[in-house]
């Protein structure tokens, strides 16, 4: 005799209390009470003869079987959800994106207005991870990944060359010679960094102390209020830098390694919205390269 299989709404409680660790995250996701998710787990494990979560005090803990369990259960939603797409062929005019938290509040923010202006019709979904996205999303339309090289097995354009330079708020005191004294503020794990900086800059760099975030968003922050020097590159901070809140202290700017990518998901060609956003995303990066470009010569003028 086959086994059967459990219920649609047991799997979906037992993934999104997984992801969330706790039944209270998962009922507030599924707009269910705590004690009817916990319910709905409990029936789960029931069903399979085994425990999927050790109860903790505080948390849950997923068992051996738990941890065993929810990849199977994710990648079947996947298959769901993608199986469904191909048949109903999801909303024509609803783009999903996907970007670092810095990329989407530095450079698209300020800039969607435009997309909106010309397209009012096409909705944007948007997810910002840190880094790299996490296994559980489905595939977004449209990825925007910040890296040396673009992934393999996608279609990818990049959309940045970039240089990198340290920024202060405009009237903070500091020179090349007292660099070194002053609170020092980068982003985690990146090759284009202060002593990459300082390096090509031919400073004598004495490992001062850095302190490092996980995304601009915060150490950017930090510098236009005054708290120290962040590293920065044109993406995340030309905007700023435009509108006064940010300033460049030192005229040493290099290259940087790193940039930004256009990802396009597998079923973009069929989709004419996000054709539009991709098409409107490479005109705003060429405008901004287009401007720099020009604020360059002028200032050699």
């Amino acid at each position: 005799m086959k086994p059967s299989l459990p219920p649609l709404n047991w799997l979906r409680a037992f993934e999104a209390a997984a992801r969330h660790l706790s039944f209270t995250g998962a009922a507030g996701e599924m707009n269910m009470t705590q004690s009817a998710v916990s319910q709905q787990i409990k029936s789960l494990e029931a069903h399979l003869g085994r425990p999927l979560f050790h109860r903790r005090p505080k948390a849950l803990e997923l068992t051996e079987t738990g941890m065993t369990y929810l990849p199977v259960v994710r990648e079947a939603f996947r298959t769901l959800t993608r199986g469904t797409r191909s048949i109903i062929g999801g909303h024509a005019n609803v783009v999903q994106v996907q970007s670092n938290l810095s990329y989407a509040v530095f450079f698209l923010a300020p800039r969607l207005k435009r997309f909106y202006e010309r397209h009012p019709d096409v909705a944007l979904n948007f997810v910002t991870d840190i880094w790299e996205p996490r296994d559980l999303r489905e595939e977004p339309d449209v990825e925007i990944r910040f890296a040396l090289s673009p992934p393999g097995g996608h279609k990818a354009i990049r959309l940045t060359e970039d240089r990198y330079y340290p920024v202060a708020a405009p009237d903070y005191d500091v020179t090349l010679e007292t660099l070194t004294e002053v609170p020092l503020f980068d982003c985690a794990n990146m090759y284009s960094n202060w002593a990459s900086w300082a390096e090509e800059a031919g400073l004598n760099w004495p490992n001062p102390r850095v302190t490092y975030a996980t995304t601009y968003t915060v150490t950017l922050e930090l510098a236009e209020a005054g708290a120290g020097v962040a590293m920065a590159h044109d993406t995340v901070a030309r905007g700023r830098i435009a509108d006064g809140r940010l300033a460049v202290p030192f005229a040493q700017r290099f290259p940087m390694g790193e940039g930004y990518y256009l990802i396009t998901g597998s079923r973009a060609d069929q989709l004419p919205a996000t054709k539009l956003f991709t098409d409107w995303l490479q005109w705003e990066h060429r405008q901004a390269a287009f401007t720099a470009v020009t604020d360059q010569t002028r200032a050699g003028a």
